[in-house]
């Protein structure tokens, strides 16, 4: 297990991580695997600036040997990261900044022994209105848009993915059999996010559970600014949830 600070300066080591570890089992007829967890603070929301607020999942997801984990709560992480250092696969095990201080991402303990394998989202919040895929710093964003919108009757499913590569689509998928709406809501930048591929999977795989185009919310396509103002102009916020969502029922 190994600690990368900051995801932002994790690019000196991307050709060592994806052409020499990730591709370990390929290169040797599955002979060789690469049991190394990566851990790396992540994102924004900490007015940390241009340089220690990236997020890095979509870049890293585009490149095949890997698991991507990013949890929302202690215990999430927990059992993740056992999952993550027993098994024989390179890991990216991505931890929120913003998440190490705050209260509500404290969870309880299921067991001392509690172990999560990846692939397996969680519904945090149940709805029959909109399914909203996340996971990270903006579940929490989703939380506190779907309090808002309750208020005027738009009852938004949240799905916390929890890991990124592999993703529960399968999940998303019930979801929408229920709702047949969709948002995804990530933190990192609009443009070649990773809800960009969740996206096209659900208009491939589930067509026609839509009764509205799959929306996105995403960071601008920008660096993040420090001035507080200036980086909530940037990240996702609550009210862009709710402006998406009451616009995705009027479609």
């Amino acid at each position: 297990v190994i600690e990368i600070q900051f995801g932002d300066y994790i690019f000196p080591a991307f050709e060592q991580i994806v052409n020499e570890v990730a591709t370990a089992r390929f290169r040797s007829h599955n002979n060789w695997p690469a049991p190394m967890v990566i851990r790396v603070p992540v994102g924004g929301y900490i007015q940390g600036a241009m340089y220690h607020s990236q997020c890095i999942e979509a870049t890293f997801a585009t490149r095949p040997g890997m698991l991507l984990a990013m949890p929302s709560n202690a215990a999430d992480a927990k059992g993740l990261l056992k999952a993550a250092i027993r098994g024989q696969d390179p890991v990216l095990f991505m931890e929120c900044k913003n998440l190490y201080r705050q209260e509500r991402a404290k969870s309880p303990e299921p067991d001392k022994d509690y172990v999560l394998p990846f692939g397996i989202g969680r519904i945090v919040k149940e709805g029959d209105a909109i399914t909203v895929v996340t996971w990270g710093n903006t579940v929490n964003v989703c939380l506190d848009a779907a309090m808002a919108l309750s208020d005027s009757g738009i009852a938004i499913e949240i799905i916390d993915l929890r890991t990124i590569l592999p993703w529960d689509k399968d999940l998303v998928i019930r979801s929408l059999k229920k709702t047949n709406r969709c948002m995804v809501v990530h933190e990192e930048q609009m443009t070649m996010g990773f809800g960009a591929e969740i996206s096209a999977r659900i208009m491939e795989e589930a067509f026609d559970l839509l009764d509205a185009p799959v929306k996105r919310v995403a960071a601008l396509d920008s660096f993040c600014p420090y001035a507080k103002p200036l980086e909530n102009a940037v990240l996702p916020q609550a009210s862009w949830v709710i402006d998406a969502a009451t616009k995705l029922m009027k479609y």
